[in-house]
């Protein structure tokens, strides 16, 4: 049986993993729905009409299944971490609370509009409609990043003492609430959502034009195609340049977490960034050391990285900190989500150029890769997470509270054991069922709608758009 703090935490882990997958395509789908809702009420063209139809089938599946899930992820708070929630409940459950009661309530009732509401409401009604269930979707983020935000950067609260057990008390909710790293948090977040639906769309609209067929409706995806990578051509760039300024907020708040980052055991200066490293046997595979043993790096440039320009700026080692983290986990989850965010802006580009030559939709090579990369997106999103949260430890809020504090002092290593297979099974089953009907919705192809004006020649959607 499991300690039951590591059975806890791999629990979370999964729960969290597993979680996170829906309500990225909602947040990414958010705004392209309303762009199509907007465009369909304006001109009243059938492709926005398919548009519109296809995806919010795709939205409302990861609404449901992604509530379901969330829900989960709460109630684990009491069940698996009870000493963290009555640790911290008052400051941390407020942001849990506004965000079901705002969020939540504003894009159910509204979802319902949006998804049966078509042919019983005004243009104007369906569109508000549109907006609302995206608003509501983005609010939801806004307060989850506040509480999390908060555990990595903690702020406005003191410790008191209630019947012999620490307290944390809420005294600044807005240097609390509107702490130092939600800015960062809150654009890398939502900009990744829009980015990995961008290349989840782009992906499925590359296979089916090279596919091609009868049956394909050429014109649909072709519109998905460009539309996908408009979005791609803003959020891959800013993702990579969002995300060279957050890491040297991390290294600034956490640097503890940045050392991990980069494996930087012994405290030095001209600490060099390896883009690619190389264990040279199984062994050194868990072994942060192991990256000094093959690996192509920048001189001085993690150095630069933290310090924003200076090859010889000092980093803190992880020796001079209390407790650290898996490393390995740490510096292997960065460098894929590094590299993956380069790969995605190389693809942009590339797709960028091509379509300015006019062989967007003939370039075989380049829709393969978008094929094989519609689900990467997914995995930088997850390996950022493994990296902000892993990152912390063995702190669940920074410099307050350890991760082993805030476990349920009662359960036992059975009973943590046996829960955490029990959810390895159903959210596995879950997951299954998630991307049976997902796939049963793409492989359906585009809606069929009237045809009347709305069946406006391709050129015309090109223009507009």
């Amino acid at each position: 049986m499991l300690d039951p703090t590591l059975a806890s935490r791999l629990q979370f882990a999964l729960t969290t993993i597993v979680h996170i997958v829906f309500p990225v395509v909602s947040m990414g789908l958010a705004p392209f729905l309303v762009y199509f809702t907007w465009k369909e009420v304006r001109t009243g063209e059938g492709i926005y009409e398919q548009l519109r139809r296809f995806w919010v089938r795709i939205f409302a599946v990861s609404f449901v299944v992604g509530t379901v899930t969330g829900l989960v992820l709460e109630f684990e708070f009491g069940t698996n971490f009870a000493s963290f929630a009555a640790t911290t409940g008052e400051l941390f459950g407020g942001p849990l609370a506004v965000e079901g009661m705002m969020a939540f309530f504003l894009e159910a009732t509204f979802l319902g509009i949006f998804v049966f509401g078509r042919e019983r409401v005004s243009d104007r009604m369906y569109l508000v409609s549109a907006v609302l269930v995206g608003l509501g979707t983005w609010l939801s983020a806004v307060w989850i990043l506040v509480a999390n935000s908060w555990m990595q950067t903690p702020r406005g609260f003191d410790v008191a003492t209630r019947n012999g057990n620490p307290v944390i008390t809420l005294v600044d909710p807005v240097a609390a609430y509107a702490n130092p790293r939600f800015p960062w948090m809150f654009v890398h977040m939502q900009n990744a959502a829009v980015l990995s639906v961008a290349l989840l769309m782009a992906g499925i609209a590359a296979y089916y034009i090279r596919r091609g067929g009868p049956e394909i409706d050429d014109r649909f995806w072709r519109a998905t195609l460009k539309i996908a990578l408009v979005a791609l051509l803003i959020t891959a760039p800013l993702q990579v340049v969002h995300g060279d300024a957050y890491a040297r907020h991390v290294s600034v708040t956490q640097p503890q977490k940045f050392a991990a980052m980069e494996a930087v055991w012994d405290t030095a200066s001209y600490v060099p960034e390896y883009i690619v490293a190389f264990p040279t046997s199984l062994n050194d595979v868990l072994n942060p050391r192991a990256k000094d043993i093959f690996g192509i790096g920048i001189p001085g440039g993690a150095s630069w990285l933290a310090s924003g320009g200076d090859a010889q700026a000092r980093i803190a080692g992880l020796n001079e900190f209390e407790g650290s983290p898996p490393v390995a986990v740490v510096f292997w989850s960065f460098r894929l989500m590094v590299a993956m965010g380069f790969w995605f802006m190389l693809l942009a580009f590339w797709a960028g150029y091509r379509w300015r030559e006019g062989e967007l939709f003939e370039d075989d090579l380049l829709h393969r890769a978008f094929t094989w990369s519609s689900l990467l997106g997914f995995f930088a999103v997850e390996t950022g997470w493994i990296v902000t949260e892993v990152g912390r430890q063995p702190w669940v809020v920074q410099g307050v509270m350890k991760t082993s504090a805030g476990v349920s002092p009662g359960l036992s290593s059975t009973e943590a054991t046996l829960t955490l297979l029990g959810f390895v099974g159903v959210y596995a089953a879950l997951l299954v069922v998630y991307v049976y009907v997902v796939r049963r919705i793409i492989r359906g192809g585009a809606p069929e709608v009237e045809r009347t004006r709305r069946d406006a020649p391709e050129s015309e959607v090109t223009a507009n758009d």
